[in-house]
């Protein structure tokens, strides 16, 4: 079955930069365009980036724009979440998602068959 595995949370400072991956398995990963979502304390699950199959087309929340890059390997089944300057504000557990159908410009929860069990990142101030 589909397995998504994140890994790369951790305590960081403010200001400081952090790198996520997530490793797929049990797809054929360059079938599906990848999202990064991200769910804080007593918040909703808010959509941050997103990556068509191929790699060629990124879309990012306004949240994160200007702060984190994503990208994928379809050759190891990769796809990484690079931010930086984080803020306290960006404490959340981070997931990764998988959608067969989208372009990965989605933000909706519901096109994504498949998630991990999420990474845990905290910012200190």
């Amino acid at each position: 079955q589909v397995q998504l595995v994140e890994s790369g949370g951790g305590l960081v400072q403010a200001g400081g930069s952090l790198r996520l991956s997530c490793a797929a398995s049990g797809l054929t990963f360059s079938t599906y365009a990848m999202g990064w979502f991200r769910q804080a304390p007593g918040k909703e699950r808010e959509w941050l980036s997103g990556i068509s199959r191929s790699g060629s087309s990124l879309y990012y929340a306004d949240s994160v724009k200007g702060r984190a890059t994503i990208s994928r390997d379809n050759r190891k089944n990769m796809v990484y979440l690079q931010m930086n300057n984080v803020e306290p504000e960006d404490t959340a557990v981070y997931y990764c998602a998988a959608d067969l159908r989208g372009s990965g410009s989605s933000e909706i929860e519901a096109h994504f068959g498949s998630w991990g069990q999420g990474t845990q990142v905290t910012v200190s101030s």
